[in-house]
């Protein structure tokens, strides 16, 4: 069904109980429903089974409006909504998902459903840890636990190799940690721009993480540069002055980890990059 008739559809159940009622509803869920019917056919595995629960949720919405979360920001809240009708049915809390073409729909289907629609909330819907947590009616000890689960499915399917370019050992340490926590190897810490293209070369990683700033005054930016002549590979660059990338004046990098380095985004992102097999190409990197 399309987004259109949705919401006709719903404005026609509303208004047989009241006109205000289905004009206000109307206008907060109807903006939300191209991303809400994106995510339904992610969770469900196809676009008419999505639909079906999408409908689902405003009939549920209608008969009882308490449904509709009136204590978080109005897309939070059509989220709820649809979570609570979808994992209201204990099929759905069934392994199994969608039977996708692409290689990152193939992945999806072999995360568990719980940690598969935490992830899809973060990484594709593009909410914050705490409007997740929100959206699936779990506290936030929860959803941690449910993203960490889901790194490490992610990490089962798409094990590999990361090259960490960083020249703070302690930092260099908790990364090589997190990495290998996720079920990948560690290919090794370089600290100069120089050390890591000779790294990188040699062993070819499937991941790198670049800090900007190296310990002989080089960059990491030119590092990443350098090894995307020879191949391409994922990046996630890493830095403390996010504001020298993130100007808007320029195309920047997809994956991006700010210091003080947080545990929970490092996992989420390395997760995010290897799923959706996004390799960087030389111009990025010279955007970057």
């Amino acid at each position: 069904m399309k987004p259109r008739l949705l919401v006709t559809f719903l404005y026609g159940r509303a208004v047989q109980r009241t006109e205000t009622f289905a004009m206000t509803i109307s206008a907060i869920i109807a903006p939300q429903l191209p991303y809400l019917r994106r995510y339904a056919r992610a969770v469900s595995g196809s676009q008419a089974s999505g639909d079906a629960y999408v409908v689902a949720m405003l009939e549920a919405i209608i008969e009882d409006p308490s449904l509709f979360a009136g204590n978080c920001d109005a897309r939070t809240a059509v989220y709820k909504a649809f979570s609570r009708i979808w994992n209201a049915m204990p099929l759905n809390k069934a392994p199994g998902g969608p039977k996708g073409a692409s290689a990152a729909e193939r992945r999806l289907e072999e995360i568990t459903p719980m940690p598969r629609q935490a992830f899809l909330l973060t990484a594709v819907e593009g909410f914050s840890p705490e409007q997740a947590a929100e959206a699936l009616g779990v506290s936030a000890p929860v959803f941690s636990k449910l993203i960490d689960d889901a790194g490490h499915e992610i990490g089962i399917q798409t094990s590999t190799s990361v090259l960490v370019i960083e020249d703070e050992p302690i930092i260099a340490m908790d990364l090589e940690r997190l990495v290998t926590e996720l079920g990948h190897t560690v290919a090794g810490n370089a600290r100069t721009r120089e050390e890591a293209v000779q790294m990188a070369r040699r062993t070819r990683p499937g991941l790198v993480l670049a800090d900007i700033k190296l310990a002989d005054g080089s960059s990491g930016l030119d590092a990443v540069q350098d090894i995307l002549k020879s191949f391409e590979v994922p990046v996630i660059f890493i830095t403390a002055y996010p504001e020298s990338l993130l100007t808007g004046e320029r195309p920047e990098p997809a994956f991006l980890i700010i210091k003080p380095i947080e545990e929970d985004m490092v996992r989420a992102i390395i997760s995010q990059a290897l799923f959706f097999d996004a390799k960087a190409s030389k111009g990025a990197a010279t955007a970057a």
